[in-house]
C-alpha cells in the first residue's frame, strides 16, 4: 500500500508518467469587450409595420488575432459579425459587431498557436457575441437574430487554403 502512495506522490497522484503533464496547455480569458457596435434601420418605422415574409439575411464572419505588446502569452482576439436583413428600400436592418477578448495562452507548442487563436478563442467568444446580436436586433424592434453556430475550424482551414493559394500566385 505504501508503494502505491509513493508512486502516486511521485507522479502527481494520477498514475501517469512523470513530467509530461507538469505544464499542460492553458487558455484563460482575461477580459471580453465590445470594440464596435453599429445598428441601422434606415427604413424604420415603415419597415416595422406589416412585415409578411421573412427577409433574406446575409451574415459575415471574420476573426483576427494579435499579440499584446509587453505581455507574455497574451493575445487580443476579435470576432467580427455583420448581418444585413433585406436590401435597398426593403432593408430592415444592418448590424455590425466587433467583439473581442484578451486571452492568456500558456504552454502551447508554436505549431498549435494559430489554430488555438483562430478556432478555440473565437469559439469561446461566440456565445457572448451571438447574444449581443440577438439583443440589439430585438431592441431595434425586430425578432432577435439568433445566429447559427459557426464552424471556426472550417473557416480557419478555408483561410489557410486561401493564404497558400495567394502565396503560390505571387512570383518568388
Amino acid at each position: 500500500m505504501s508503494e502505491t502512495n509513493d508512486l502516486n506522490a511521485t507522479n502527481g497522484g494520477n498514475g501517469a508518467g512523470g513530467d509530461e503533464n507538469a505544464n499542460p496547455p492553458r487558455i484563460n480569458i482575461l477580459t471580453q469587450y465590445i470594440r464596435d457596435l453599429s445598428f441601422e434601420s434606415p427604413n424604420a418605422p415603415g419597415v416595422l409595420r406589416g412585415q409578411t415574409k421573412a427577409p433574406n439575411i446575409n451574415i459575415g464572419v471574420n476573426v483576427g488575432a494579435n499579440p499584446i505588446q509587453g505581455s507574455d502569452g497574451d493575445y487580443d482576439v476579435r470576432l467580427t459579425l455583420n448581418a444585413k436583413a433585406g436590401e435597398g428600400e426593403d432593408m430592415m436592418f444592418a448590424v455590425e459587431l466587433e467583439y473581442g477578448g484578451v486571452f492568456k495562452l500558456q504552454n502551447f507548442p508554436q505549431e498549435h498557436l494559430l489554430p488555438v487563436l483562430f478556432i478555440e478563442c473565437p469559439r469561446l467568444l461566440f456565445p457572448f457575441a451571438r447574444q449581443v446580436m440577438a439583443d440589439i436586433t430585438r431592441n431595434g424592434g425586430f425578432p432577435p437574430l439568433m445566429i447559427d453556430p459557426i464552424d471556426f475550424a472550417q473557416l480557419f482551414q478555408q483561410r489557410m487554403a486561401e493564404e497558400r493559394a495567394r502565396q503560390q500566385v505571387q512570383p518568388s
